[in-house]
């Protein structure tokens, strides 16, 4: 099996990705293959210290699911494999940039088994190769032309909009719940979003499939997190793979803690709990036994469950197909891998 191949399987085990027809497998297998490898040379540079700290997480390999979703996107249009190839590796570049900058806001020393490269280069190196990232991914923009260039921009301003309002929490007056949807629908939603937009765009799709691509992976994304949210709380780790917990550990208020601050019924004894980061592993087991017992946990799955009923929804409005079952179950796998 290709390595290409080997991703797709990946994604059918991370985002619960089905293809059944042999023939879009053997086009997304080899779609990915060209991204990777615009993606290691678009990386490359003369200066040994940013080349190596670009490639550093490229080495470390990811899911790739943004670029895959470009390229089966692109299936509901007529053509043009060079450029939705380039939208898909501008769209992972903008991933992984967006990544080197949150290790360096979350202080954070691993990354996919690996040593970050602030741990091992320092802030200033990882900052600035985010920057570079980011710079690459609007040069392989702007071959594609002013509109997707546009596009590029406004997603940028997203991402980071939704890190600065992550930051700095809900105004005076703001809903917390209606705050904590709205950034991690910036944060996580808008570049799914752009690369099915892209996908769609740049392979000549129809304007209206277009758009219900970019409103499905804008769903899809934000209930992604949401899922993630679910799984951290309610699923040991010998189910998930993940350490429970992590959330409260940083003292992150997710949306399942959300909903039961906002119940009044909630144990007084939870509500103390998620006053702030829990480092004492007896503490956090009694959290996460309260936060299962809590009426949090069910209204989250009930949101993620509508998140995605709105994802199958966009679908429907495109033709049916092979890419469109695949897509389909995606928006399954949200509520499935909760469970």
């Amino acid at each position: 099996m290709s390595v290409q191949s080997d991703v797709i399987e990946g994604l059918r085990a991370s985002v619960g990705l089905r293809i059944a027809d042999e023939q879009l497998l053997r086009t997304l297998a080899s779609g990915l293959g060209d991204v990777e490898k615009l993606l290691r040379e678009t990386a490359r540079s003369e200066v040994k210290e940013v080349h190596e700290a670009a490639a550093h997480l490229f080495e470390a390999g990811g899911k790739r699911f943004r670029p895959l979703f470009t390229l089966l996107s692109a299936q509901f249009g007529t053509g043009n494999h060079g450029g939705v190839v380039t939208a898909a590796t501008a769209v992972e570049l903008v991933h992984l940039a967006t990544l080197y900058h949150d290790d360096v806001m979350d202080e954070a020393t691993m990354r996919r088994g690996a040593p970050t490269v602030n741990a091992r280069w320092g802030n200033s190196i990882a900052i600035l190769t985010g920057d570079f990232l980011f710079a690459n991914a609007s040069r392989l923009v702007s071959d594609l032309g002013t509109d997707a260039a546009r596009i590029i921009a406004e997603t940028f301003a997203e991402l980071v909009t939704g890190q600065i309002r992550e930051t700095a929490g809900p105004v005076d007056g703001e809903d917390p719940l209606e705050h904590y949807l709205s950034v991690i629908a910036q944060k996580t939603g808008s570049l799914i979003a752009t690369a099915g937009r892209f996908g769609g765009m740049v392979s000549g799709a129809e304007p209206e499939h277009v758009e219900a691509l970019r409103r499905f992976g804008q769903i899809v994304g934000t209930a992604f997190q949401i899922s993630d949210d679910i799984i951290d709380i309610a699923s040991p780790s010998h189910e998930s793979g993940k350490t429970p917990g992590t959330d409260l550990r940083e003292g992150v208020r997710t949306l399942p803690m959300l909903y039961a601050l906002a119940d009044p019924d909630t144990d007084p004894r939870l509500v103390e709990l998620l006053a702030g980061p829990i480092s004492d592993d007896g503490l956090l087991e009694e959290a996460l036994v309260l936060l299962r017992e809590s009426s949090g946990l069910d209204r989250a799955m009930g949101t993620l469950s509508d998140y995605a009923r709105r994802a199958s929804t966009e679908l429907a409005t495109l033709p049916a197909s092979p890419a469109r079952d695949a897509c389909e179950s995606v928006a399954q796998y949200l509520v499935a891998r909760t469970r």
